[in-house]
């Protein structure tokens, strides 16, 4: 029987100094590949809303489209934990609507939700979350959501007084509950300096190699997603030119009559 991935192996891998990996996922074959190779968490990333529904900004992804998404995945993933991002202003305007629209990923088949920033406001949903039985992962350094008032793609954490105001707010976050936190786009020895100093996981999104975990968005890895690559992201493969290939071929292949062949017909 396959051991899934729970919030207490996280919270392990940190304990005994293992890392662990992070990948998104967006649907049901990518999701189960990911699992048969060995990934940890399985994220639906609300990056969806620009690598797979075309939106310039992660603004425009709804509760209804993450929930699809999420059911797609978790449908794929045997062992892996399964955690959904919850998307801009699904968990800001109260807490009785952030739970029931957290609940509904957990209906979905996610595992956990994550939730970006910090805020006397987000600290009190994060706790009731915990205390319906909702696991959280927190967000901080460079948050998306938050994209408009952080003054576009900015590092963060870049000072000694700022990585000392992103520990603060982790330390805020790890004693409401959440049993993991990404640290985005933090300069690699800020990021060394708030792991070292917390009890749960950090997981990495260009915040170096000093973290618990490192989260990348799969689109990028395996090279599918063109239109933009951020510094942080490693290409392992090139997906794009495989489906292009791919597709030209069976183009050609059907206009000059090569396909089907008496093979491939009843």
């Amino acid at each position: 029987m396959i051991k899934k991935v729970t919030v207490k192996t996280i919270q392990k891998y940190k304990d005994n100094s293992e890392k662990f990996s992070v990948l998104t996922a967006y649907d049901y074959s990518t999701a189960k590949y990911l699992d048969e190779a060995g990934i940890d968490i399985v994220l639906i990333g609300d990056s969806l809303a620009m690598v797979a529904l075309g939106y310039e900004t992660t603004h425009s992804v709804g509760v209804e489209e993450m929930s699809i998404f999420t059911k797609a995945v978790a449908k794929g993933v045997e062992r892996a934990m399964v955690v959904t991002d919850m998307p801009f202003l699904s968990y800001h305007t109260d807490i009785a609507s952030a739970v029931k629209n957290c609940g509904q990923m957990i209906k979905s088949g996610a595992d956990a939700v994550k939730i970006e920033g910090f805020s006397d406001y987000i600290m009190g949903v994060i706790r009731r979350l915990v205390d319906t039985g909702i696991p959280v992962m927190g967000h901080l350094g460079f948050t998306p959501q938050f994209l408009h008032t952080l003054g576009g793609y900015k590092i963060q954490g870049k000072t000694q007084e700022a990585a000392d105001e992103i520990l603060r707010q982790a330390k805020s976050l790890e004693q409401a509950g959440v049993f993991s936190i990404v640290l985005e786009m933090v300069p690699q020895e800020s990021a060394r300096y708030i792991t070292e100093n917390l009890n749960v996981p950090t997981i990495s999104c260009g915040a170096g190699k000093y973290c618990d975990a490192q989260v990348l968005v799969s689109d990028d890895v395996f090279g599918k997603y063109s239109d933009f690559k951020p510094k942080f992201a490693r290409k392992y493969g090139d997906m794009k030119s495989l489906i292009y290939t791919c597709a030209k071929q069976f183009n050609d292949d059907v206009k000059s009559g090569r396909f089907p062949s008496e093979e491939e017909v009843f």
